[in-house]
């Protein structure tokens, strides 16, 4: 098994790096080395062999985009060595891609969980099948985000019955309104070059906004704003160099699904982008083809709208320039689900410009009684900015219940909490909950900020790890102020990187948590896993410019 990319090898083909070079983002190149990986780690076999569904791309025998669901029994894919998915799983009859997973044929897979708002994705080929096994070889894994993932529960029906596949080259009335409707959607790219690449093959991505983010242009063409993301640009790179597209579109209700193979075009920087808030793409889709599958999986999905709770804002509390904290209880006075430390909340805010929904970190200690979350104020962020502008001790905001896979994952063991910039918020609740524990277990609180001026919640930090022993606090500060070194605000100088990280890798069983903009985390992780630290013990949280 091949450990990574070498430093002559790309995980990017030409028209990412195009995109990344436009957007500013080629420095990206250096880091995505080490979560661009040529073999899928353990957490992401676990989490791919658990899950009841894979989204897959692929194309048709006329060379056409198409996405869609890949189902099976309980169990039904299986990872026998890092490099391999096996499928036991039958696409619906009449489904575009029906005959076309053949051996050799190129396959992009997103595992997504929507109930956690995990999501990974492994591109690959089709290798053949093996008992009745679709049998899957990576080309390339890498973890996403959770952006814009609207949470939902899934569970089994077994009275399902499919109806019957019907093909158009227009949109229905039916149809226009259930893409009006959507929240989510998948989209289908690739890209081949000449000779062989690990970059080249199917990509299938998420796509999701407030409902009516798709905008119905008429019965042929589609346009939807796209928002910043992990600046990988693995689908608009490969539509830069082929402009060929699937859609597909769930009805989470009835397990019904839209496909839909056509061209985009993609608008950059119009007036009609900056009118958009958040945007920094608009994709135009003009459509060919279209299919239909009524009640075609044996999944049913139940938002989780009637978990929304309004709460009343009654603190708002400077944190440093550009973070602030929001302390919220219940409106009706009553108690709030209790959440764990380093889980986030899932909030909704009307905004100049319609609802809008984010997720942000709880930072306080876990509480039935209130939630605290720290927010930077991103320029171009729609939401926070609204929060930080406009939001004030007593207004409401609606929320749903808080989530999130980033919690403490052990009783005894040591952990070491890393963290830079807003990413102090989950490992802040974190070392609230591990301050008041019984016990002497070591922990470490590493954290890098540019200086005392954006050092959020630092004397709340410093006074909760003198609580008990066993607390240790380094702060890093990569551009300090003159007054910052004339006192004790930090403990070195400089960026909190894999360097520094290896100081504290001395105590055995440690696990790791980690949390602040994916390069540094991605730095943190390959320094780790470079000193044989197993992946079941490093921890992540990604923040990006979510606005």
């Amino acid at each position: 098994m091949a450990d990574g990319w070498t430093d002559s090898d790309s995980p990017f083909h030409s028209g990412e790096q195009d995109v990344q070079e436009r957007m500013g983002v080629r420095d990206i190149e250096d880091w995505a080395r080490k979560v661009v990986r040529p073999f899928m780690p353990n957490d992401h076999r676990d989490f791919h062999t658990a899950l009841p569904f894979l989204v897959a791309a692929a194309r048709d025998g006329q060379g056409r985009p198409w996405v869609t669901l890949l189902t099976g029994p309980e169990g039904f894919i299986t990872s026998p060595n890092p490099e391999t998915l096996l499928m036991e799983a039958a696409l619906p009859e009449g489904d575009a891609l029906e005959s076309a997973l053949s051996s050799g044929s190129h396959l992009g897979l997103l595992g997504i969980e929507l109930a956690s708002r995990r999501r990974n994705r492994v591109n690959g080929r089709v290798r053949g099948d093996d008992t009745g096994n679709l049998v899957f070889s990576v080309d390339q894994a890498f973890g996403n985000c959770p952006q814009y993932i609207r949470e939902r529960e899934w569970r089994r029906v077994s009275d399902a019955a499919a109806g019957t596949p019907t093909r158009s080259n227009a949109l229905t009335t039916s149809q226009r309104d259930w893409i009006a409707a959507a929240d989510t959607f998948f989209i289908s790219s690739g890209h081949q070059g000449e000779g062989e690449s690990p970059t080249y093959g199917m990509d299938a991505s998420h796509r999701g906004g407030e409902p009516g983010f798709v905008e119905v242009s008429s019965e042929t063409r589609l346009r939807f704003p796209d928002f910043a993301g992990n600046n990988h640009f693995n689908t608009i790179g490969n539509l830069v160099v082929d402009p060929r597209a699937g859609f597909l579109f769930v009805d989470f209700v009835t397990g019904s699904l839209l496909q839909i193979t056509g061209r985009v075009t993609i608008d950059w920087d119009s007036d009609t982008v900056k009118a958009i808030p958040s945007a920094r793409r608009l994709v135009t889709f003009d459509i060919e083809e279209i299919v239909e599958l009524p009640s075609a999986v044996a999944l049913r999905w139940d938002a989780t709208a009637d978990s929304v709770r309004s709460l009343r804002l009654i603190e708002k509390n400077r944190e440093s320039e550009d973070i602030t904290s929001f302390v919220f209880e219940a409106r009706d006075g009553g108690p709030l689900p209790l959440y764990e430390a380093g889980q986030y909340l899932p909030i909704e805010l009307d905004i100049p410009s319609g609802a809008i929904s984010r997720t942000y970190s709880l930072s306080g200690p876990p509480s039935t009684e209130r939630y605290r979350i720290s927010v930077k104020r991103e320029p171009m962020g729609a939401a926070s900015r609204h929060l930080h502008d406009h939001v004030e001790v007593g207004a409401f905001v609606d929320a749903r219940k808080p989530a999130g896979d980033l919690i403490l994952p052990c009783d005894k063991c040591p952990v070491v909490l890393v963290s830079a910039g807003v990413g102090i918020t989950p490992m802040a609740a974190m070392l609230h909950t591990l301050a008041v524990e019984e016990g002497e277990r070591p922990v470490w609180f590493v954290h890098g900020a540019r200086n005392s001026r954006q050092h959020a919640l630092a004397n709340e930090m410093r006074q909760l790890a003198a609580v008990r022993q066993g607390v240790s606090l380094h702060i890093a500060y990569s551009r300090p102020l003159a007054e910052d070194k004339r006192g004790v605000e930090y403990d070195s100088e400089g960026r909190v990187d894999g360097d520094l990280i290896r100081s504290f890798m001395a105590m055995p069983e440690a696990h790791y948590l980690l949390c602040g903009p994916t390069a540094f985390m991605a730095d943190i992780q390959g320094t780790l896993e470079d000193h044989d630290i197993p992946s079941e013990r490093i921890h992540t949280e990604s923040f990006g410019p979510t606005g």
